[in-house]
């Protein structure tokens, strides 16, 4: 049985054991294929760019072709492979066909990191939410995920297996009021990645998650900056993450250095989850 994660004897494929210096990192994915969804922006768009530039070829996976398109030239440019996947993984049928093209265009699929997600609108406490906001951010966060899973392990297991990391929240730990698709979604999310771990081990399929804290993406650049520095202010080590540091957690668990690793989740979230000040304190200022 292959050991989760890893394909030994596979062309371009490092054999289990070796080290991988991070002086190197630009050549761990080398021969590897990819797939990422939410691949058109913020954390999935910066985990594609990732994995492109450790030497894999990607696979581009969102509902927007256009913004898509703009990832994939950034990447070609920089002299990597990525290849376009327009597709709504709200749909069963859609999710399904996801990971064809990387069997047909590469062979294989080694990696997949699902970045999918609906925010949801404006916070709005339980009773007063609209079933169809319920309805869309599951639709997408969870049951995409769902979905997409399903596809990527069946693209995965024919060439030994591969690695999968879906991308939750720390609100998947720590609910937030007025957000209860979104926390839902995540818990949810968080739980399904435990059971595709326990029920795709004998596969050489690990499943893992991520946990990002408040990360600067476009939806705080929305927000205005008096909105990011509170929400910064909130955070132990006193700023946002940015998705480039999400993203090498991702990569991380998908890489042969997380090899024992499955079923786990991974907070990137500048400590947000460790606990909080003594009552009636503030966290400590750097300055």
């Amino acid at each position: 049985m292959p050991t989760p994660g890893t394909r030994q004897g596979q062309p371009g494929v490092r054999a289990l054991g070796q080290t991988v210096g991070y002086s190197h990192c630009n050549e761990r994915f080398r021969g590897e294929v990819a797939l990422v969804t939410g691949a058109s922006r913020g954390i999935g768009a910066a985990t594609a760019r990732a994995f492109a530039a450790a030497g894999a070829a990607v696979v581009l996976v969102a509902r927007d072709a256009d913004a898509l398109a703009a990832v994939r030239a950034g990447i070609e440019a920089d002299g990597g492979t990525a290849l376009v996947v327009a597709a709504d993984l709200t749909r069963a049928d859609d999710a399904a066909r996801m990971a064809e093209p990387a069997v047909e265009r590469f062979g294989r699929l080694d990696a997949a990191v699902n970045a999918a997600a609906a925010h949801g609108g404006r916070p709005t406490p339980l009773a007063g939410l609209a079933v169809e906001e319920w309805d869309r951010t599951i639709a997408v966060s969870l049951r995409g995920a769902f979905l997409s899973l399903r596809a990527e392990i069946a693209a995965m297991v024919p060439s030994g297996g591969g690695a999968i990391v879906n991308v939750a929240s720390t609100t998947g730990f720590e609910a937030v009021a007025g957000l209860a698709p979104y926390v839902a979604a995540k818990h949810g999310l968080i739980g399904l990645t435990k059971t595709a771990a326990l029920d795709h081990a004998a596969d050489g399929v690990r499943v893992n998650a991520i946990a990002p804290g408040p990360t600067h993406t476009e939806q705080l650049d929305r927000a205005g900056p008096a909105a990011r520095e509170r929400v910064a202010a909130a955070v132990p080590v006193h700023r946002l993450g940015t998705p480039d540091e999400v993203a090498a957690a991702a990569l991380w668990l998908c890489g042969d250095q997380a090899a024992f690793v499955t079923g786990a989740t991974l907070a990137v979230d500048g400590g947000l989850l460790a606990g909080q000040p003594p009552f009636g304190a503030s966290v400590r200022s750097r300055e």
